[in-house]
C-alpha cells in the first residue's frame, strides 16, 4: 500500500482534510442557488436497487424522467437511471432520450463475492442488453487480504470485458469502480484502493454501494478527490468521482458538489466526471428549487 501512496505522492493528511471540510461546511448556506441545485440534479444516477423491483416499476421510473421536460421545462435530465443488470434492457427500451444513460450494477453487486467468470458474464450481458455504464465493486476480499495484484487483475479483466462488449455494438462503455469506503475505514486504504482502481482502467471511482453500515461520507469523498487529483497530475488522465449511499438532501448534494469544486476544480463539475448515486435526492432537490414540497419521483 505504501508503495502506491509514494508512487503518486499522496498520503492523506487528516488534519488538513478536516480543516477543508470545516471550511466547506461553514460556507454551505452561502453556496445554495437554483443553478447549483439544478446542476446537482443533472449529475444524478437515479437509482432503484430493491428486491421488489419489477419491469413495471422500472418502466414507471423511466417514464417519470421522460416526462420531466413537459412537467418542469427548465430542468435538465438526470445523467442516468441505475438498475440491476436484468433491467438494463427495460431502461434502454423505455427511455426517450439517449442522453439519459443506462447504468447497471454488475460483477455480483454488492458483495463482489463470486467467481471472476460469473462477474465477467454478468458485465458482458448487461452491456449486450443496453447498459451504457457499468458499476462494479472493488474485490474487497482481495484488497483486505493485501493481495493488491489480484485487485488490479480483476478490475482490468472486467474493463476488457465491457470494452469488448461495447466495441461489438460500436459503443464506448463507462466503468465505475465502487471502493466501499465504509469497509475500507482508513484514509490510507481509501487512497490505495482509489489508485488501484484508476490504474486498472476505472473511468470513475465511487464511494459506496449503499448496502453497508457506513456509506458515503465527506471525508471519504475528500480523500478520493485528492487521490484523483494526484493521479491526474501523475498521468494526465482525468477520472470521475461518484458519491453514493445515503445522499438524500439538497444540503448533502451541495456538500459533495463543494468538495469536488474545492479539490478538483470546476472542470470536474460535469456529468462526464462527477455523479451522485441516489434514490431519494431527486425530490429533495426539486423541493429546494421550487421552495415547496415536491414528490415527483
Amino acid at each position: 500500500m505504501d508503495d502506491l501512496l509514494v508512487k503518486y505522492g499522496y498520503v492523506p493528511d487528516q488534519e488538513k482534510i478536516g480543516r477543508g471540510l470545516e471550511l466547506i461546511a461553514s460556507s454551505l448556506d452561502e453556496f445554495v442557488s437554483p443553478e447549483r441545485l439544478k446542476a446537482c440534479f443533472s449529475l444524478m444516477d437515479l437509482t432503484t436497487l430493491h428486491p421488489s423491483d419489477t419491469v413495471a416499476s422500472v418502466e414507471k421510473l423511466v417514464a417519470k424522467v421522460n416526462g420531466l421536460k413537459e412537467a418542469y421545462p427548465s430542468y435538465p435530465l438526470p445523467a442516468s437511471v441505475c438498475v440491476f443488470p436484468n433491467f438494463a434492457e427495460t431502461v434502454a427500451r423505455t427511455r426517450k432520450d439517449p442522453a439519459l444513460h443506462v447504468t447497471a450494477v454488475a460483477g455480483c453487486f454488492p458483495a463482489s463475492q463470486s467467481f471472476l467468470e460469473v462477474k465477467s458474464l454478468e458485465c458482458r450481458l448487461a452491456v449486450e442488453k443496453g447498459a451504457d455504464e457499468i458499476d462494479i465493486v472493488l474485490p474487497l476480499h482481495a484488497f483486505l487480504a493485501g493481495d493488491y495484484a489480484a485487485v488490479s487483475e480483476e478490475i482490468a479483466a472486467l474493463r476488457r470485458v465491457v470494452d469488448e462488449a461495447g466495441a461489438a455494438q460500436g459503443r464506448r462503455i463507462v466503468l465505475k469502480v465502487i471502493l466501499e469506503t465504509g469497509v475500507l475505514v482508513s484514509p490510507a486504504n481509501m487512497a490505495a484502493a482509489a489508485f488501484l482502481a484508476m490504474e486498472a482502467g476505472a473511468d470513475f471511482i465511487k464511494t459506496s454501494t449503499g448496502k453497508v453500515d457506513v456509506n458515503a461520507t465527506p471525508m471519504a469523498a475528500y480523500v478520493m478527490c485528492e487521490a484523483i487529483k494526484a493521479f491526474y497530475l501523475k498521468t494526465g488522465r482525468k477520472v470521475g468521482f461518484k458519491a453514493a449511499g445515503g445522499i438524500s438532501s439538497a444540503k448533502d448534494a451541495l456538500c459533495y458538489y463543494s468538495i469536488v469544486s474545492a479539490v478538483l476544480g470546476n472542470e470536474w463539475l460535469d456529468k462526464d466526471l462527477f455523479r451522485f448515486g441516489v434514490s431519494r435526492l431527486g425530490n429533495s432537490l426539486m423541493s429546494a428549487i421550487e421552495q415547496t414540497s415536491v414528490s415527483y419521483f
